[in-house]
């Protein structure tokens, strides 16, 4: 097992290459849940997350064994983006494998960091099997979480936290393959027994949970998540033994969810994650993680990496869910001023038209008929109540869909 002195030594050796992200209190977190909450925004880290933390060590303690053709990795994403970075620092070359479908701007981030970006494999497997014969040919592999190097470069983050908040009572860590939170645990514990250390996983891919049941890491069926970033069908062999006897619970979460906290940080604190690093706030917020009133609770938020695209749906989503955009269709008469007069009632109750669509001509319509869809802003779940029992009110008959 990785000692609290080799995480120490991570963090020395990484130390003038990373950055000490930081320790942020959340009034708004904190009121809603009867404790002191704090986010540890990896979100602010090189290469937008921790991952960059244990490649930079991994790649500095073999520096000297890596040939000329430099390091090979498998990634959908972060650590691609932290391998490239890592390497160009020491001054090798850098390759990295990604799926087929791996989202073009973490292609081009990876680029950006001087990584050469091969696709292949139609899931990561397939990509980290391509990585590996590369590796057969000269270059060195890093492995994306099951290595010592890696995992005491990820747990530098458990020591930060100590170091800025030592009455720290749980911390609440994103479980994928298991390095971040084995790291963080060896830490954390290291520095003060007494902590809690909570992991969280996206429901469509419970891997650490069912290899608790097993006894052993075990592959799982994964669906699809918000949280691509933890969606990793199946814990590593060194982190297992470490969430096995040492995490204290591991709290799986919903994809509604994942879309309300992103949307929450976002709105609340003004911090992009993606649905990996927002999963702490979402297990908290859930009610399912349950300490003394008042306890300190580290939320590691461990990465911002989301596409444009992606986040977008997200807010609109999270709206949705948080009860602020209401969606309905209504049938109107196909007459001058039918229109004006539903929307007059909508603006007197204080909505706020998005969008609105008509359709004529249906089958299912009558001749004079035509269907109305709307999106309409609300302040709250309340509100949006409100608006729907103003139009009721009025004589519209009006279909809810959100």
């Amino acid at each position: 097992m990785i000692t609290l002195s080799e995480i120490r030594e991570a963090r020395d050796r990484i130390a003038s290459h990373i950055i000490r992200t930081p320790l942020v209190y959340s009034p708004t977190f904190s009121s809603t849940c009867g404790y002191e909450v704090y986010l540890k925004l990896e979100t602010m880290q090189k290469a937008g997350s921790f991952k960059v933390r244990g490649a930079m060590n991994r790649i500095l303690t073999c520096r000297d064994e890596i040939g000329e053709r430099g390091v090979v990795a498998a990634s959908a994403g972060n650590h691609a983006q932290g391998v490239a970075m890592a390497a160009r620092v020491a001054g090798v070359p850098a390759t990295v494998v990604m799926p087929v479908w791996a989202s073009v701007s973490k292609q081009a981030a990876a680029r950006s960091y001087g990584a050469v970006v091969i696709l292949s494999g139609a899931n990561l497997e397939e990509s980290i099997r391509h990585a590996k014969d590369l590796a057969k040919g000269g270059m060195t592999y890093i492995p994306a979480f099951d290595d010592p190097a890696i995992i005491a470069g990820q747990g530098t983050v458990g020591l930060e936290i100590l170091e800025a908040l030592p009455e720290t009572d749980l911390i609440l860590v994103p479980v994928g393959g298991g390095g971040l939170i084995a790291g963080i645990t060896i830490a954390a514990k290291g520095v003060d027994p007494r902590v809690r250390v909570c992991g969280v996983q996206a429901a469509a891919c419970p891997s650490a949970v069912e290899a608790v049941k097993a006894g052993r890491p075990v592959l799982v069926e994964a669906g699809e998540t918000l949280a691509d970033g933890i969606r990793v069908r199946q814990v590593g062999d060194l982190a297992f033994p470490v969430i096995r006897g040492l995490v204290d619970e591991i709290f799986l979460v919903e994809e509604e969810e994942i879309a309300r906290a992103m949307l929450l940080l976002l709105e609340r604190k003004r911090v992009i994650a993606e649905g990996a690093g927002a999963a702490p706030l979402a297990a908290l917020l859930s009610g399912k993680v349950k300490t003394r009133e008042g306890s300190r609770v580290v939320l590691v938020v461990s990465g911002g990496n989301v596409d444009t695209p992606l986040l977008d749906r997200v807010i609109h989503h999270g709206l949705i869910l948080n009860g602020r955009v209401l969606q309905a269709e209504v049938i109107l008469e196909d007459v001058p001023g039918a229109l004006a007069g539903l929307l007059s009632v909508i603006a007197r109750a204080g909505g706020n038209i998005l969008q609105i669509h008509h359709v004529r001509g249906r089958r299912d319509l009558p001749v004079q008929a035509v269907r109305v869809a709307l999106e309409v802003e609300t302040r709250d779940e309340e509100h949006r109540r409100e608006v729907v029992r103003e139009v009721e009110k009025a004589g519209y008959p009006i279909q809810i869909f959100s």
